[in-house]
């Protein structure tokens, strides 16, 4: 099978072929985000921020690191450059003693539509570890007696109980987030929405930041800046810097990718826990994402080139629209495993092969509805997804492995 390649520096650019870095030094879509966002009032502190888009990591996608991680922009951005940006304030009074403030990072690529996610870090809970205690829950997210107990957890998400951190302000007991020791997700988003209101109020943003409504308890909001509407969901986080959660069994055994220095600096970092539904935190694995991305072809290699290839084409034929079933951390995941599976140099050095190989995994998984999570395996990432979404790419896909053609910036 060969690969066909053509040129064509406009097909499939947004914004009238501009690069994330033109937009962002002109005053376009990321400079009028950092300058809205930085009026929010929050408090204190020296984390960096998430910004991703809200249907996944990838075009869009911007992680939020500790600030001890010390990443930079470099002038040749890999896929999720982070830099320091001026930290900025978000919140303010009420619960300034629970979240703490934030520095935007900027984009490695403004997307269409723009629609985002900012991870907000929480204070005030340290020493975490892990429960093996396991009870019914019996309430419902306001407080009342049911007859039978709440699901259990998926395998991406786990209960938090605040007696699972050695210290904890005295705000974590309290009833506007606890319900019998464990922080309920959707109250502390209950909160955290009255705050995000209130500072709107107090910024004098209310004609530029509109609170969305919604369905869950999730917190949106609508920013207006000079190139359109950009949606973004704020979701707060509890960081867990200190430890890797025992349902993460990783890396498998007998495997050369990562390698074991990389393994023991990814494990080092632990995880996060975003409270985005009702009873469960979802564990989220960005620091460690980042850091496999991050030198991803210091052997020479053209894994960054495939994964921005096929992320193009994902935007440009085969998943394009608002709501894409495909996103571009399902890619990523994709390359996670197929970097697994061939972990030699010489596996990536043929960007063709390398590419075709990429899109033939990605075709397997879609068209068998089932992509495994890279951390937690017995977690389907497609498994709430659209079917016929789902055939629909699967489609798109083998049409262009009969006829490999896509275009080359």
């Amino acid at each position: 099978m060969q690969l066909q390649t053509r040129n064509n520096t406009k097909r499939g650019k947004p914004y009238g072929g501009k690069s994330v870095s033109e937009l962002l030094r002109s005053k376009g879509h990321g400079c009028h985000i950092r300058l809205l966002l930085r009026q929010f009032p929050f408090n204190l502190c020296t984390h960096k921020v998430t910004l991703r888009d809200r249907y996944g990591t990838g075009p869009g996608y911007v992680q939020l690191f500790p600030s001890y991680l010390g990443f930079s922009f470099s002038p040749k951005p890999p896929v999720l450059p982070v830099t320091s940006l001026t930290p900025f304030s978000l919140l303010q009074a009420h619960g300034s003693a629970l979240v703490s403030s934030l520095n935007l990072s900027e984009l490695s690529q403004v997307l269409a539509p723009s629609q985002f996610l900012i991870t907000v870090p929480l204070r005030g809970l340290t020493g975490y570890r892990e429960c093996q205690v396991r009870h019914w829950r019996y309430y419902t997210i306001n407080g009342a007696k049911l007859l039978s107990s709440v699901r259990d957890p998926e395998e991406l998400h786990q209960w938090l109980e605040v007696e699972q951190f050695s210290k904890s302000l005295q705000q974590w007991h309290e009833e506007d987030v606890n319900i019998e020791g464990d922080l309920v997700p959707a109250k502390v988003l209950i909160v955290f929405r009255e705050l995000v209101e209130k500072s709107i109020i107090s910024c004098n943003l209310s004609s530029k930041v509109t609170v969305l409504e919604s369905f869950s308890s999730v917190v949106r909001v609508a920013v207006e800046t000079s190139e359109s509407q950009v949606e973004v969901e704020l979701v707060p986080a509890v960081e867990i810097p200190t430890c890797w959660p025992e349902k993460a069994r990783w890396p498998r055994c007998l495997k050369r990718w990562p390698s074991q220095e990389k393994v023991r600096c990814i494990k080092s970092l632990g995880f996060d826990l975003l409270a985005r539904s009702n009873y469960h935190w979802q564990l989220c694995f960005s620091r460690a994402e980042h850091i496999l991305m991050e030198g991803l072809d210091e052997d020479g290699g053209c894994r960054m080139k495939c994964f921005r290839v096929m992320r193009q084409m994902k935007e440009d034929v085969w998943c394009a629209g608002n709501k894409p079933v495909i996103t571009a951390y399902h890619l990523q995941t994709v390359l996670f495993w197929t970097c697994e599976k061939y972990p030699r140099t010489k596996d990536w050095r043929c960007f063709p092969e390398a590419f075709l190989r990429l899109v033939q995994k990605l075709h397997k998984c879609v068209s068998q509805h089932f992509l495994k999570h890279y951390f937690l395996k017995n977690t389907n990432l497609l498994k709430y997804a659209n079917t016929s979404d789902l055939d629909l790419v699967a489609s798109k896909l083998a049409v262009f492995l009969e006829n490999p053609v896509f275009c080359l910036d």
